[in-house]
């Protein structure tokens, strides 16, 4: 009978998250999903100099937003916790024991100025320092020493760490579902700390122990964690414990496509990086998220699936549910993934044009607020009405008011080139006959009113963007925005009429 899937996001507490570490938890949710298994959050926090006190509850709240809650965690206890490391420490060290009573660790005593010592030697002789195999019973540990004066040295409370005593001359085959096979010889490995002189343990010890007591079946986890693969399978071995799945996912790149994509890029760029604002205590200095940069979850989940996966088809847009569905582990790719700006932006423009105008409607409230107050006088059929006008034209909510301000203001100026280029002598005269025209419309629906202009405008010989053009420019204050006669309609006859007449006494006949 196969495992049951579970996979794990264990992120480190250390400050805001990343945008390749949503993208690590998406790939999480979605093997599980479609595998009917179970997404774990854990909480990393082993690192206790780097702990930031507000990180945590970040990660959740980025979580939720993005629409991929964990399933069990920190406040869902599903009989593996606790799911913080900090609180977990009483466990690791009975394993990292064990390791040393069976001959498979082993305590190391040496200073850190005495390593400082061995890395410069070294590095004058022209070669690398690697504590392993090579010089492991030269130095201060359990190996080089008696067992009476590790005792002693143990019992006087000096400080120590304990090491993974490697094993020698051997070949060891790992595979990535993502990167296939991989062979590594373990004499080039070091001898890692798996328990610090501080009483935590390392990542390596504390991970490999969480993910087996927390029967984690697949680890799918970034490409930064690759070159500790060996060990932590070693130590799979070590303990006779099955072993996980791995997939090292690719890293998402800088737009250039050159190195890895980092905050000061976003900085320098102008777009987020992290998926919600972010508040550094100390610092006071203050991130850019895509939530509150106006992106919906929907798109930004999108658009990270596209980063080192790709269906194999020519669907771009995918809903959550689908993404669950076309998921493949195998057609992630190894290579690193260049962020694209203005894809993302695209992303986001389709989603909102595929948004319901009502919901949009709802989301412009406050915008539209902050503009003209609470008491705006606008219904939200109206603003609906208006959005269905602009959201082709839209890539945020917020958009809405650059793009349609007039539907809720009229001008109080007019564009300076669009006033020269379509007020000409003679303007005035045509927009006193047009408002004649307009009073005597009965039906003042969009299709009605284009009929009885068009019909006045061809009867009478008048070039179309003599009346068009100014037409546009009395009630926008600008050659720009939909369907002319729609604007009309939706702000009715005698709106319409009273911004050509402002227009008609505001614009110099001179404007030529």
């Amino acid at each position: 009978m196969s495992r049951p899937i579970r996979v794990r996001f264990a992120p480190s507490p250390t400050g805001p998250l990343h945008m390749g570490g949503v993208r690590t938890a998406l790939f999480n949710y979605l093997f599980a999903k479609q595998n009917n298994g179970s997404f774990v959050l854990r909480i990393e926090d082993t690192d206790q100099n780097r702990y930031v006190a507000n990180a945590e509850e970040y990660i959740t709240d980025s979580l939720n937003w993005s629409g991929i809650p964990y399933d069990e965690g920190p406040g869902k206890d599903k009989g593996f916790g606790p799911y913080r490391q900090s609180e977990r420490k009483h466990i690791y060290k009975q394993y990292a024991n064990r390791l040393v009573d069976e001959g498979k660790a082993y305590y190391a005593f040496d200073t850190s100025e005495r390593l400082e010592f061995h890395r410069q030697d070294h590095q004058e002789k022209g070669k690398t320092f690697i504590y392993n195999w090579h010089n492991r019973e030269k130095l201060v540990n359990s190996l080089s020493l008696s067992v009476e004066e590790v005792n002693k040295r143990l019992d006087s409370g000096e400080k120590y760490v304990i090491r993974f005593k490697t094993p020698t001359d051997l070949k060891l085959e790992l595979q990535d579902q993502i990167r296939g096979k991989i062979i590594i010889d373990t004499n080039t490995l070091d001898d890692k700390i798996l328990f610090k002189s501080d009483g935590m343990p390392t990542y390596h010890l504390a991970n490999v122990v969480d993910d087996h007591l927390m029967e984690i079946s697949h680890v799918i986890r970034g490409e930064e964690w690759l070159p500790s693969l060996a060990l932590h399978v070693l130590l799979y071995k070590a303990f006779e414990w099955d072993t996980p799945e791995f997939a090292h996912l690719p890293l998402i790149l800088k737009p250039t496509g050159k190195g890895k994509l980092s905050k000061r890029d976003g900085d320098k760029l102008g777009f987020p990086v992290f998926p919600l604002s972010y508040t550094n205590e100390e610092t006071g200095e203050v991130s850019r998220g895509y939530r509150e940069d106006g992106y919906f979850p929907e798109a930004f989940i999108n658009m990270l699936a596209f980063l080192g996966w790709n269906p194999g088809t020519e669907q771009e847009l995918f809903s959550l549910e689908e993404l669950i569905n076309a998921f493949d582990i195998q057609k992630v790719g190894k290579s690193g993934s260049k962020f694209d700006v203005e894809k993302t932006k695209w992303f986001q423009h389709q989603y909102l044009v595929h948004t319901d105008s009502t919901s949009l409607a709802v989301a412009f409230v406050p915008e539209l607020e902050n503009h003209l107050g609470e008491n705006h006088g606008f219904d939200q059929d109206y603003v609906a009405r208006v959005i269905d006008l602009l959201k082709e034209r839209a890539t945020f909510v917020r958009d809405f008011w650059e793009l349609g301000d007039y539907f809720f203001i009229p001008p109080d100026n007019y564009d300076a080139k669009a006033s020269k280029k379509g007020w000409k002598d003679g303007t005035d005269s045509l927009m006193e006959d047009l408002i004649k025209i307009l009073r005597e419309v009965k039906d003042f629906s969009s299709k009605n009113i284009e009929d009885q202009v068009k019909n006045w405008i061809t009867s009478n010989e008048i070039g179309f963007g003599k009346v068009m053009q100014p037409f546009r420019l009395s009630l926008v204050g600008a050659l720009k925005g939909p369907h002319i006669f729609d604007i009309c309609e939706l702000i009715g006859k005698e709106e319409t009429i009273s911004r050509i007449r402002t227009a008609v006494d505001k614009l110099p006949l001179s404007a030529t």
